[in-house]
């Protein structure tokens, strides 16, 4: 941390989403709702799960935590990005990227490794639902979650290691709205190709190892549930429907991010704002859009809550 205190540069200048006024009061207003969206939707989710009984199972459990990990995530870039949209000098201080840094991925890597936990317990419930409380038993549920938090640690602070210390002593503009790795390393004062093609290539990887394992299981599960009965694949199509969306709204930016080759500054900036504050607060209305259960118990809970609000 030494190297970190002694670099010449002590801030970073986001050079923003656009330079039109009017194009960053728009943005502002429609950032600020997808946020707020984001809070109430995914609070809710956790509330709801929490204080209904009829949603103590182990999905809800595993959706409860994603709505919580949703939560941090948003509020690891929004809040900065709808703040600096009202700001000509948008600035962030050197301590300040690194800490945007380890959260994106630190909770980019949690959500990735929960996704998957989410994904064996519907392949558990629809190939085998006489074991499934069995299986997805409260222990091996809090070890989902504990695991997915160590892997998501792991993968951040391994990231940060490789670039905490490298010098800073001249350019200090990112064009962007938030401290991502690969252009933080470009600006550093050595020659970082190998290190940023490390880098891209550990967070692309993983990316797509997740995504590629989370498809696969899904099609396994189509092809399981046909064989058994051909009239259940519908019923199934239509509980994988809302994981599959989510998981292609959350990698889908990663693994442009990542993989492709020819960065496009617009594209990047428009779906870093996607992956930031939209898709988080579409993954309450996706989970409970068609889920009988958690449209009731949110009804519940807001019945009570207009109750205790009369009194």
């Amino acid at each position: 941390m030494d190297k970190v205190n002694n670099s010449v540069v002590s801030e970073f200048v986001f050079l923003g989403l656009s330079n039109s006024w009017e194009i960053q009061l728009l943005l502002f207003f429609f950032s600020s709702v997808f946020y707020v969206a984001s809070l109430m939707g995914n609070l809710l989710i956790v509330l709801a799960v929490t204080s209904d009984s009829h949603l103590q199972t182990p999905m809800y459990f595993l959706l409860a935590n994603l709505s919580i990990i949703d939560l941090i995530f948003c509020s690891s870039t929004a809040p900065k990005m709808i703040y600096d949209l009202l700001r000509k000098h948008k600035v962030i201080s050197f301590g300040g990227c690194l800490v945007q840094i380890f959260f994106i991925h630190a909770i980019g890597g949690t959500e990735m490794v929960l996704l998957i936990a989410m994904a064996f317990d519907r392949y558990v419930a629809i190939c085998k639902p006489l074991h499934y409380l069995t299986i997805m038993n409260p222990r091996r549920c809090i070890l989902f979650l504990i695991t997915s938090w160590i892997i998501g640690l792991i993968h951040s602070v391994t990231q940060l290691a490789f670039v905490i210390d490298l010098p800073f002593c001249g350019p200090n503009e990112l064009d962007s709205f938030f401290c991502d790795l690969p252009r933080f390393i470009k600006l550093a004062c050595t020659d970082t190709y190998k290190l940023g093609f490390m880098v891209t290539t550990n967070s692309g990887f993983i990316s797509v190892f997740g995504f590629l394992i989370l498809m696969i299981s899904y099609i396994f599960i189509l092809v399981t549930v046909q064989k058994k009965s051909s009239g259940s694949i519908s019923k199934a199509l239509s509980t994988l429907s809302a994981h599959v969306t989510v998981v292609v709204l959350f990698f889908g930016p990663l693994i442009f991010f990542y993989i492709w080759p020819f960065p496009i500054s617009h594209l990047d900036k428009f779906l870093g704002i996607f992956d930031a504050v939209i898709t988080p607060s579409l993954n309450p209305v996706i989970y409970t859009f068609r889920n009988k259960e958690m449209k009731g118990a949110i009804k519940r809970l807001c019945t009570q809550f207009m109750n205790y609000s009369k009194f």
